[in-house]
C-alpha cells in the first residue's frame, strides 16, 4: 500500500472503490493518503485482503476536482470518481476552491 512518500505526478488508486487521483503537489515529508479509511495504492500495488470502505468518513471525490491540505503542501486531482472520503494521515482533505480571477476594472 502506498505510504509514506508520495511524488508529484504519481497515480494513486483507492483500495476500496473506483476512485483514482494524481498527485499534483507532494509534501516534503512522509504522509499516508487514504480513501474511505484505507491507504491508497501506487502503481502495481495490490489491496490487502479484507480492506473495507468506511462510509462514515464522508463522500468520495468528484472527477476533475482538486483536494488539498495547504499546511502540508499536498494537492490531489481526482481523475476517476468513487466512494470514500480522501484523507492524509487520518485528516480529511478539503475540496480546493477556485482561484479568484483578477479584477478587470
Amino acid at each position: 500500500m502506498r505510504g509514506p512518500n508520495v511524488r508529484a505526478g504519481e497515480k494513486l488508486d483507492s483500495a476500496v472503490s473506483d476512485a483514482q487521483v494524481i498527485v499534483v503537489r507532494a509534501p516534503k515529508g512522509e504522509v499516508t493518503v487514504s480513501c474511505g479509511g484505507v491507504p491508497m495504492l501506487g502503481e502495481g500495488e495490490q489491496a490487502a485482503d479484507g480492506a473495507t470502505l468506511d462510509p462514515s468518513l464522508g463522500d468520495g471525490p468528484s472527477i476533475g476536482k482538486r483536494y488539498a491540505d495547504e499546511e502540508l503542501g499536498l494537492e490531489l486531482l481526482c481523475t476517476r470518481a468513487g466512494e470514500g472520503a480522501l484523507a492524509v494521515d487520518g485528516r480529511p482533505l478539503a475540496l480546493k476552491g477556485a482561484k479568484p480571477l483578477p479584477s478587470s476594472d
